[in-house]
């Protein structure tokens, strides 16, 4: 780690006329990104989907009034002193149907879970219950409450009451207590359909490749794992750096695929093909170019189809740093608002553990964030430069650092864990 970290000044960079800002990006995306339809899935499939309609419990939970031990069910008026006996008339364990009903001064023998008997008035755990040998009679040893150790019907959920909202994704503890409240199938946002398409005339497939100037690819890997780990599939496609080659791609894919993720091709070169390309075949662009280091020539555009929502062609420089940073945040936004999800990121807030120099675009820089007594602590790492991606097997945050600033240690900043 460094104790401190300069990156390269690029006035021009960062003075050009068209930046947006990095809030001004992110939010464009979430107020022209139209949801998705949505679709019916049973719910052991609904695992990190986002909830179209919310769900309202069609039970009570409990079910019935029932033991939170394993004791016994009493009938008796008022608080219950220590030394009094009780007639046994019965057992009643969870699951098990039982008609019995209790009279003064009667118990049944109870189990976690069970249905309480009719006329319950409280329930003595079994470890203040002495029974009584050679009869059927049972003595309290301790001072007992009324309605104690009960489970009321509908105590945690009522008929009626809201299990989930619209836009909530659902969690393994969502899905637990759904499943509880006897919840089946749900609607939810239907997964994007994502092309992934790397361009460039670099890339190499062997080692002996490496010897003509190519480089291995690390966006395609990078995107497609990134992906894996949301659950979702997504489709890649290299393309070669021509106009023409783009051109039919992009007509391909555009009435198949709910988003374009493009790496490359969307700066001012001569092979950048990206953005000219989308634009002649009827992609409308709502965004060109951040004040932010890495990824300055990100573009977002959208083609309206006539019988299904837009596609969104997102386009992500080259740079394996930049496309990392873009993954991690406007990426994840983008599929977040597919699904009807429209909060803003979560950022979170940290102590920067050392001096930091000013640029003049907001940088995302790879940290290393660990807790200390309650506070959250930033470390930057070496190798911050938009080719290198080494550092990743450190790194656990994107830190944002402000720009024209320069950032003093003990500042806090924020950011998102990755």
């Amino acid at each position: 780690m460094n104790q401190a970290i300069a990156l390269d000044n690029h006035s021009a960079c960062g003075s050009e006329p068209g930046l947006i800002t990095v809030d001004e990006a992110l939010q464009l995306i979430l107020d022209r990104t139209q949801a998705l339809t949505t679709e019916c899935i049973g719910l052991d499939q609904a695992l990190n989907r986002y909830l179209a309609t919310p769900i309202s419990s069609q039970i009570n939970l409990p079910l019935f009034s029932q033991s939170a031990v394993d004791g016994y069910a009493l009938c008796h008026e008022g608080e219950i002193e220590a030394g009094v006996h009780f007639e046994l008339i019965g057992e009643i364990r969870a699951g098990q149907r039982s008609e019995l009903v209790l009279q003064q001064g009667q118990a049944v023998r109870l189990f976690t879970g069970a249905k309480i008997p009719v006329h319950t008035t409280t329930v003595a755990r079994q470890e203040i219950v002495q029974a009584i040998e050679h009869q059927n009679m049972i003595k309290i040893t301790a001072a007992l409450q009324p309605h104690a150790d009960i489970r009321d019907v509908g105590e945690e959920v009522a008929v009626g009451q809201c299990l989930g909202q619209a836009g909530q994704q659902l969690s393994v503890g969502a899905i637990a207590s759904l499943s509880m409240a006897g919840v089946q199938t749900v609607h939810v946002y239907a997964l994007p359909k994502v092309a992934v398409v790397i361009t460039g005339d670099e890339i190499a497939d062997t080692m002996d490749e490496l010897q003509s100037g190519k480089i291995f690819d690390a966006n395609g890997p990078l995107i497609r794992a990134w992906f894996q780990q949301q659950h979702q599939q997504v489709y890649i496609f290299h393309v070669t750096d021509t106009e023409y080659a783009v051109s039919q791609l992009f007509h391909d894919l555009k009435d198949r695929y709910d988003v374009i993720l493009t790496t490359g091709g969307v700066s001012v070169g001569d092979y950048d093909f990206v953005r000219p390309v989308a634009l002649n075949i009827g992609f409308k662009e709502i965004f060109w170019k951040v004040k932010q280091k890495p990824g300055k020539p990100m573009f977002f555009a959208e083609y309206a189809r006539k019988q299904h929502s837009p596609c969104y062609l997102l386009g992500l420089p080259g740079n394996p740093a930049a496309v990392y940073v873009g993954i991690q945040v406007y990426v994840n936004l983008l599929m977040k608002a597919l699904q009807g999800q429209k909060s803003p990121c979560a950022w979170f807030s940290g102590i920067i553990q050392h001096e930091l120099k000013s640029d003049q675009r907001e940088r995302f820089l790879r940290m290393y964030a660990q807790f200390e007594q309650g506070q959250l602590y930033l470390n930057s790492l070496s190798k911050q430069q938009s080719h290198m991606l080494s550092n990743l097997m450190q790194a656990n945050c994107l830190v944002r650092i402000p720009a024209n600033q320069n950032i003093q240690k003990g500042a806090v900043l924020s950011g998102i864990f990755i």
